[in-house]
């Protein structure tokens, strides 16, 4: 087991600006930002921030605040791109800008590993850029939601990248069960992603809690795998976990497939002046 880091680099519709004191300046297309980011201990490089936003966090720990405003910002979202997918941003109340730019490095990685008919699955799929990224390869792909807006969000995107015609299935559903069912089907992917939140509700009121859905979820997802499949990628946000942890797991699950695991910090790199902010933990297997 490989342990490692990955970088998203700026680009020309997102960059981290700057960070410190507990808190992120970043820019999403035309704005910028700023949010909570307890991870950024370290001083600012700049003296004072000049921002369109902010969100300030309420003072409770599970994730409420609002957002305050110094300028205009269209509340139903701009546009964004990343490479040739186009896509809404726009200020959610979950502190977020409808998407994670700190994925780019695993969406550039599993791209290439898809092409024309080669089927990928992604797992709390949100609002489907990483689906998009996939798709643009010429794979098929099943895109799975608890949030019928999310998913609809999905098919928007797919839309603004000239991609609606293209073979995915959206699906607003609780990956857990759905995943079981494409067990029982006998299917099979040759790309597995999945995002899977601390703490969810599906569709009919399904209780997910990481914890102790995780293990079970990625059994399931294994028996979707064979020899010929390519990758999983898991992902894990906001959560005291090791990615340690979650690569063992996907070792004792994986194993008798073969190829290699990987895992270890994703972090955004800072304009400013280079420095890594971590932003999540990763594990992912992959046969090459």
């Amino acid at each position: 087991m490989k342990l490692d880091a990955l970088i998203c680099e700026p680009w020309s519709h997102y960059g981290l600006m700057d960070s410190g004191h507990g808190r992120k300046l970043e820019r999403y297309g035309p704005y910028s930002f700023i949010r909570p980011e307890p991870q950024a201990m370290w001083a600012p490089a700049l003296d004072s921030w000049d921002a369109d936003g902010e969100f300030v966090p309420g003072s409770d720990e599970e994730g409420g605040g609002r957002w305050q405003f110094e300028r205009a910002v269209p509340k139903e979202g701009w546009d964004m791109a990343w490479e040739d997918v186009r896509f809404t941003s726009q200020c959610t109340p979950f502190r977020h800008l409808a998407f994670f730019p700190d994925m780019a490095p695993q969406w550039a990685w599993m791209r290439e590993r898809l092409g024309e008919g080669s089927e990928a699955l992604n797992l709390f799929g949100y609002t489907g850029v990483g689906t998009l990224a996939m798709s643009a390869t010429g794979a098929r792909l099943t895109h799975v939601d608890a949030s019928k807006k999310s998913v609809e969000a999905g098919k928007d995107n797919a839309h603004r990248s000239g991609m609606a015609d293209r073979p995915i299935r959206w699906m607003v559903d609780d990956a857990a069960k759905f995943t079981a069912r494409e067990v029982r089907r006998g299917r099979r992917y040759d790309g597995i992603i999945l995002d899977p939140p601390k703490y969810g509700r599906g569709p009919d009121g399904e209780i997910w809690r990481l914890e102790e859905g995780l293990p079970g979820l990625i059994a399931d997802c294994r028996k979707l795998l064979d020899e010929n499949s390519r990758f999983l990628v898991l992902t894990v946000y906001a959560v005291r976990m090791s990615a340690l942890a979650i690569g063992e797991l996907l070792n004792q699950a994986l194993g008798d497939l073969g190829g290699r695991i990987e895992c270890g910090d994703m972090a955004v790199r800072e304009e400013a002046r280079g420095l890594l902010l971590p932003t999540a933990i990763f594990a992912r297997w992959s046969r090459d």
